[in-house]
């Protein structure tokens, strides 16, 4: 019997109808039967600050057990200004920290990102898979999920309608899973 694989995500918005925020309550809807899937919302984690790192807020102390708690990670990845949110960047600076206690070492994660642009965060993407590497984590390299024109494939209520996208976000999933198994993580 295959082990269920519990998956951790998050969105690098806080805005409460943001299209990243979207795309992660559509994977909630498109996991494979053997995956769980976490939403973790990053409101409330403050800025990051050295001098409390070694005991840092509540907020923070409960989003770095639940990454240590998962198997997996699913990031929402928004671009702004060519990089990531400073609200994700922020949340990653807490929660590697302080030195020897990174609590994303070893995971497996896979990124997507949603974007009113052309090229659906990939800069953003392409920047996180950086920090991804020197936090040792294992950023799953297939499929790419990159949503361009997002505002046109996710409805009012912020439900993602386009079956591509839909699809994608499935593989995706679909190839966390394997992915953490192949690891042992999971």
């Amino acid at each position: 019997m295959e082990k269920t694989v519990n998956i951790l995500g998050f969105a690098g918005s806080l805005r409460k109808r943001s299209l990243n925020r979207a795309i992660l309550a559509a994977a909630s809807e498109l996991l494979p039967g053997k995956a769980t899937l976490e939403i973790f919302d990053l409101e409330g984690i403050p800025l990051f600050n050295q001098d409390q790192e070694k005991q840092p807020p509540d907020r923070v102390r409960e989003f770095k057990a639940k990454i240590r708690a998962a198997d997996a990670l699913l990031i929402a990845v928004p671009e702004y200004n060519y990089s990531v949110s400073g609200v994700l960047k922020n949340a990653i600076d807490w929660a590697s920290r302080p030195y020897g206690d990174n609590a994303f070492e070893g995971k497996p994660v896979a990124l997507m990102g949603a974007s009113v642009g052309t090229l659906g965060t990939a800069r953003a993407q392409y920047h996180l898979r950086q920090t991804c590497v020197t936090l040792d984590m294992h950023p799953l390299n297939q499929p790419e999920v990159m949503v361009p024109s997002a505002h046109e494939k996710v409805d009012r209520e912020g439900k993602v309608t386009d079956p591509a996208t839909r699809d994608k976000i499935k593989e995706l999933l679909a190839n966390l899973v394997v992915w953490t198994g192949r690891l042992g993580t999971g």
